[in-house]
């Protein structure tokens, strides 16, 4: 017999279009779940530092913004990645302030 997964509730996240473009995040604040996962999972900042961090941000905010990536973790995973991709592309595309200034910096190595 399949096993039937029951999706959790989460009371401090939500998704509007109107903020972040619909992307989830904790309720009043703006600060977006995956902004919670990058300095835990990334960062290895405990949920404690993430509060001291983020004032705005309670611990219960905090345990359930990771409690959802972890829910729907493909689906945050690939879009973050689908930015950072994007972010590397413009990189390419268009030179820093620092690089209008200076020329392109060769690499050194």
């Amino acid at each position: 017999m399949g096993m039937v997964m029951k999706q959790t509730k989460h009371p401090y996240i939500t998704r509007n279009k109107k903020i972040r473009d619909g992307v989830p995040v904790i309720l009043g604040t703006g600060i977006r779940v995956l902004d919670i996962v990058i300095r835990y999972e990334i960062m290895g900042q405990s949920p404690e530092d993430i509060i001291a961090a983020l004032p705005q941000t309670n611990l219960p905010q905090v345990h359930d913004a990771l409690s959802y990536y972890y829910e729907h973790k493909n689906e945050i995973d690939s879009a973050w990645k689908a930015a950072v991709q994007d972010t590397e592309g413009m990189k390419k595309e268009h030179s820093t302030i620092l690089e209008k200034k200076l020329g392109k910096i060769k690499d050194i190595h």
